[in-house]
């Protein structure tokens, strides 16, 4: 009988518990919050997306557009920026959220994967900078970076089936309301 605190022991546990943790990270990432569309034509929003994988994030620019439009949105209190890449949108979203003042803000990018870990700096910088902005600022900013292992993961997100695009407005619309409901 092997010993379950040995090398092999923890090496095999390690790996159960990293299968384990990735399923759940799995499960989770696919199973979006039912949010319901209400009516969103009061509500102003300042969308920022990345260029770099240009055609990965104008699907999901078009799908944030298209159900922000279907909410009601009207074109005049929508403001789209485009910016080089990931690591600028934190940049541009404090700008807007300062001059613009939108009732939330969503930040739009594509990473993947390459031969190094840039990706990786890149997404935790972003992301640390959308958080930092949407608490400096009291503007609901929602992180719309798809961080994919592959060009198949991200296209599935961008343009395919999971549809992120769409719940990145979705949670826009609703971390608006809320943010009404809660100034009053």
């Amino acid at each position: 009988m092997r010993p379950l605190l040995g090398r092999s022991g923890l090496e095999h546990f390690g790996l159960r518990m990293a299968a384990a943790a990735l399923l759940c990270f799995l499960s989770m990432s696919l199973d979006p919050p039912a949010i319901p569309v209400g009516n969103a034509a009061s509500f102003k929003f300042a969308v920022v997306a990345a260029q770099f994988n240009g055609r990965l994030a104008d699907g999901l620019l078009a799908a944030v557009v298209r159900e922000l439009r279907k909410a009601g949105v009207k074109e005049r209190n929508l403001t789209i920026v485009r910016v080089p890449g990931s690591n600028e949108v934190p940049y541009a979203i404090k700008l807007l959220a300062k001059r613009k003042l939108p009732d939330a803000a969503i930040a739009l990018g594509v990473l993947i994967r390459g031969d190094t870990i840039h990706y990786e700096l890149i997404a935790s910088a972003a992301s640390d900078g959308l958080q930092r902005v949407a608490l400096e600022t009291l503007v609901p900013v929602i992180n719309g970076i798809i961080v994919a292992e592959n060009a198949a993961q991200a296209e599935a997100r961008c343009l395919g089936s999971v549809a992120r695009g769409a719940e990145f407005a979705r949670t826009a619309i609703a971390m608006a309301a809320l943010k009404r409901e809660l100034s009053r």
